[in-house]
């Protein structure tokens, strides 16, 4: 069995005591707790899989349906990946909340601990987010209330929500379009002496859905289907290793359609492709009645791998893929393992892990974007700021902790919120209020939100060298009226535009405005800069001389939106 990680009272939300002296819980919060017992374990004495999937998917349905008071069904659930298994005696600690409601659907986050009743400690094993719908009522469509967040937490939860959405409502889109791009460049499939065929580890199993496995909808549990396919998947993957393989990641999914008790469930797995110490298992999930035809209700793809006695990976035998279908589909698997690294490097990872530079390009766009402006949206959310100074109506805060040093800046201007947005969100205008940028370039348009510049700023000192930046700029506008307008900034790197003699090339971790309407014609204006020593691209390091430099940079920034505040954004023009 793996070791076991980090403690959970790292992980969870600090407890918060009410005026009335009680402690505060989200209503929304659910929790299940379960002993593992032989019944729920494999043969290798470690809970399944495929009961934790069941477990995760009936306390998330019921936070959701105590948030909306009427039924809801699994939509989709976002990557999962499992950091450890769980023993048999251990405890399975699981906690469900809504993190935000949209129109008809809710984002349900889900942390699954595992807890040692012997020693007292938890760690954690796993988080998931899974969207959940509500169910039409007899009156019509269902108008969810908002979530009102309480905590630091739960505030920054629900403003990540937003661009998590907005990341699964294009994720079909934007994997099909890197899949056509990517295997049409990896050519033929390579030949590998004494690979396994991969018809070897095709596995096709039925199930009859019973009352049991429906909830109080008579629709089939959706975490019962993930059992279902995890099973067939499982078996693939054994197969193929000739032992038993540990299921490492799901990759996101989306339920497709409904299915019903009397439903007869097909379930497919196969084997698509194996790398050096993993191996990817495409899974499909299709319903019938009586005569009719097969109904898709779901497709997964599964990343197992075969631990060694010390629990490290072993060497997988390789695959030969069939003709035509197995070879896309082994084609394809290389191409997701590609974009599954990046998610896993890009986002999975904690803030303070992620390098300041990653290499962009337009697989992993979606995904740095994402990135850049969660950033943002975290910093947004602390609340340990310490005011340094107040100067022309410019206030300036600090904040240093794991050897970063934070720097927001807040101010009104009389200038409307989405004119506020358009002018800061061109930098190529920035140099009109800033000194610190001399020049401003756009070297690519990724799309209609996202752009990359190389900006330029003056030397500090005689004889020195300016800097350069290659940032990636994000731009969103509001979901709702809860959240303000962004612009989050981030270095990145491309090879198209390599360091310079004639430059340091400098680096921005974090960095952007958040735009706030306070009304139809004030709007609050808080300015982020997160760095490391040495990165931040201002004139000194001296927090007296960082105050000036602030105050006098943001009143210029003042005075040009203003002067600006009846032109016409640059995308009009």
């Amino acid at each position: 069995m793996m070791s076991e990680g980090e403690d959970v009272d790292t992980l969870l939300d600090p407890l918060i005591i009410e005026e009335s002296g009680e402690v505060y819980r989200n209503p929304t919060e659910v929790k299940m707790s379960q002993i593992v017992l032989p019944c729920h374990a494999n043969h290798c004495g470690e809970l399944s899989v495929g009961q934790l999937l069941k477990w995760m998917d009936s306390t998330a349905c019921l936070s959701a349906e105590r948030h909306a008071g009427c039924s809801c069904i699994t939509a989709s659930v976002d990557d999962i990946h499992f950091e450890h298994t769980i023993g048999l005696g251990k405890v399975v600690n699981i906690i469900a909340k809504v993190n935000r409601a949209f129109t008809s659907s809710m984002e349900v986050g889900i942390q699954v601990n595992c807890e040692d009743l012997y020693t007292a400690r938890q760690w954690k094993v796993c988080q998931a987010f899974a969207t959940f719908v509500a169910r039409r009522t007899e009156a019509g469509k269902v108008q969810l209330k908002q979530v009102s967040p309480h905590s630091q937490m739960e505030q920054m939860e629900y403003s990540l929500a937003a661009e998590r959405r907005r990341m699964r409502l294009i994720h079909a889109e934007i994997i099909t379009d890197l899949l056509s791009s990517s295997t049409a460049q990896l050519g033929e499939c390579q030949e590998y002496q004494g690979a396994v065929a991969a018809e070897r580890t095709r596995v096709e199993s039925v199930e009859l859905v019973l009352p049991p496995h429906a909830n109080h909808q008579v629709s089939t549990f959706g975490g019962q289907i993930m059992a279902w396919m995890e099973n067939v998947a499982t078996i693939a993957a054994s197969r193929l290793c000739n032992a038993h393989p540990t299921l490492r990641t799901i990759d996101m999914f989306h339920f497709r359609g409904p299915s019903h008790i009397g439903d007869r469930l097909v379930l497919k797995a196969i084997v698509n492709n194996a790398f050096k110490d993993s191996m990817e298992v495409g899974v499909c999930a299709e319903a019938y009645q009586g005569g009719e035809p097969l109904r898709h209700i779901n497709s997964a793809f599964m990343t197992f791998e075969v631990l060694d006695s010390d629990g490290k990976p072993r060497t997988l035998p390789r695959i030969r893929p069939e003709p035509v279908d197995g070879k896309r589909r082994y084609q394809e698997s290389v191409a997701r393992k590609k974009i599954r690294l990046d998610r896993k490097y890009i986002i999975s990872c904690k803030q303070t892990e992620v390098p300041l530079s990653v290499p962009w390009d337009p697989s992993n766009q979606i995904y740095l974007s994402y990135n850049n402006v969660s950033a943002l949206k975290l910093m947004d959310t602390r609340s340990n700021w310490v005011l340094t100074c107040e100067k022309n109506k410019v206030r300036l805060y600090t904040l240093e902790e794991n050897h970063t040093l934070c720097f927001k800046v807040e101010m009104h201007v009389n200038v409307a919120a989405e004119q506020t947005f358009h002018l800061l969100s061109d930098l190529r205008r920035r140099k009109e209020w800033d000194p610190h940028y001399d020049e401003c370039e756009v070297i690519h348009q990724a799309d209609e939100d996202d752009t990359l510049y190389r900006v330029a700023t003056p030397s500090v000192g005689k004889g020195a060298k300016g800097k350069d930046f290659i940032l990636l700029a994000s731009r969103r506008k509001p979901f709702d009226a809860r959240d303000p307008y962004l612009i989050a900034l981030r270095s990145v790197t491309m090879p198209t535009h390599p360091p310079t003699v004639d430059y340091t090339r400098g680096e921005v971790l974090c960095a952007g405005f958040t735009i706030w309407e306070e009304s139809s014609s004030v709007t609050k204006i808080t300015y982020y800069n997160q760095a490391t020593p040495g990165v931040l691209p201002y004139i000194s390091t001296d927090i007296a001389g960082l105050s000036s430099s602030f105050s006098s940079a943001f009143s210029a920034c003042s005075h040009f939106l203003e002067a600006n505040k009846d032109s016409l954004p640059a995308s009009v023009l």
